[in-house]
């Protein structure tokens, strides 16, 4: 078990609050949302991503990313059988889905910016492989949702 790193702790810390500002200022000028309303569902959105990258440096030695464990983290909030999911739905609910991709690709584009020596070395590697894991990850989601929407008898 690892030791946690206080200082890159507050760094990320401040990070994500970073974001979560300018999530809510995206919602606010894209959406017209008040701020004000966003501000718990941002808090608690952001205290499972905190929580999330506490849980990475306790194990640094997992291969599992922390965006692994926030998806863990956010489906054991939000399940019925927790007793805080209503009020975790009711706030989170409030931030819309396409405000947050709007930094979050964003911080995408530079972490990759800043690997493109990297990028070229794979050269015609990586087009491969990409193409690959889309077309792979695409039709997968196809058949999830066809199975879900059969399930539900919607088709």
């Amino acid at each position: 078990m690892g030791k946690i790193n206080t200082k890159k702790l507050s760094n990320n810390g401040l990070l994500l609050l970073l974001s979560g500002i300018a999530v809510l200022l995206t919602q606010k000028v894209g959406m017209g949302s008040s701020i004000i309303e966003g501000i718990p569902g941002m808090l608690m959105i952001l205290a499972v991503a905190l929580g999330a990258l506490i849980i990475k440096e306790l194990f640094p030695k997992s291969i599992f990313p922390a965006f692994g464990w926030v998806t863990i983290l956010g489906f054991l909030m939000s399940i019925p059988y927790n007793p805080l999911s209503k009020v975790f739905m009711e706030y989170t609910g409030k931030i819309n889905f396409m405000a947050i991709t709007t930094p979050l690709l964003t911080f995408a584009g530079i972490s990759v910016g800043s690997k493109i020596e990297e990028l070229k070395s794979m050269s015609w590697k990586i087009v491969l492989i990409s193409v690959l894991v889309f077309i792979s990850i695409f039709f997968a989601c196809a058949l999830i949702a066809e199975a879900v929407l059969k399930l539900r008898g919607e088709i």
